[in-house]
């Protein structure tokens, strides 16, 4: 049964359908055409919480997609904003934490299907046997990944990302060795245990009062190839290409269509983003922590 906010939803899509599919019409002709990326968390069937969606809607969200946009990685993200080109609207999946419940049916179904997937990953929560802090909480101590599901989702294709040592707020971080350590070093310590360069970092939470431009030079002058935020904007061409902007994988499918087909109550949302400058770590510094 509906309720309120979900009849509201149904009735607004409903009564700007047309007005968006104009809309993209001609963000595509014009090669302007939105790309949205997506953030999932955990794929899973049992003690559901905010940031869980289960296996069936995950399924639907997946096949949606497939029948109604490109999909892309974020590589390919990448270099249409970088070109200034994109002539149709675009998906890209990506993870963030590493529960190990995600390889009982959704990291398979995005494998078998040929999905581009980046997955990042909290450092010290990567060992199976330590459960994240906001689970213990609530009273579930979820498993989180091993270093050996890592190793097999990497060889199926999977891009493995880094996500800091602990799940901090970086935008917190007032020590400088502590961001280095969260940002820097935790991200080499990953690259080193799957064996891999990890090209991508994503700020927990993401939202910008918990990322800052201290971080993202780290992550730029280390070689990284892009940060990802996570507060519910599109990316677009000819937008800053070393940052990639996310929309949560919402589970109410209605709230999830809302986004994918560009809510144009939404499509300002991270035009123009700066990332807040930070006296945290001084030109020599960023120089030392590469030394």
């Amino acid at each position: 049964m509906l309720d309120t906010r979900q009849i509201g939803l149904h009735a607004y899509y409903a009564g700007t359908s047309w007005l968006r599919k104009h809309y993209r019409e001609k963000l595509e002709q014009e090669r302007r055409a939105p790309m949205c990326v997506l953030f999932y968390h955990r794929v899973a069937d049992k003690h559901p919480n905010p940031w869980t969606i289960s296996s069936g809607e995950f399924e639907r969200q997946i096949h949606w997609l497939i029948e109604n946009m490109d999909i892309v990685s974020l590589e390919e993200v990448q270099r249409r904003m970088a070109t200034g080109q994109n002539d149709r609207t675009t998906a890209t999946v990506t993870f963030d934490d590493g529960y190990a419940e995600n390889l009982d049916t959704a990291i398979p179904l995005l494998v078998q299907l040929g999905v581009p997937t980046t997955y990042f990953v909290t450092l010290d929560f990567m060992y199976g046997k330590k459960p994240f802090p906001h689970d213990v909480q609530r009273g579930v101590e979820l498993p989180t990944n091993t270093i050996e599901q890592l190793l097999w989702m990497a060889g199926q294709g999977v891009e493995i990302g880094a996500h800091t040592r602990s799940h901090c707020d970086v935008g917190a971080i007032t020590d400088p060795n502590e961001l280095v350590d969260e940002v820097l070093t935790a991200t080499e310590e990953l690259s080193q245990l799957i064996g891999r360069p990890v090209r991508y970092f994503a700020f927990p939470y993401g939202k910008p009062e918990n990322m800052n431009q201290a971080a993202v030079d780290l992550l730029r002058q280390a070689g990284l190839k892009g940060v990802c935020s996570a507060y519910g904007a599109y990316n677009f061409a000819g937008s800053d290409p070393f940052h990639i902007q996310r929309i949560h994988g919402d589970p109410d499918f209605i709230r999830f269509k809302n986004w994918m087909t560009i809510d144009p109550r939404k499509v300002s949302l991270g035009i123009d983003f700066r990332f807040a400058e930070s006296t945290l770590l001084s030109d020599s510094q960023l120089s030392d922590s590469r030394s």
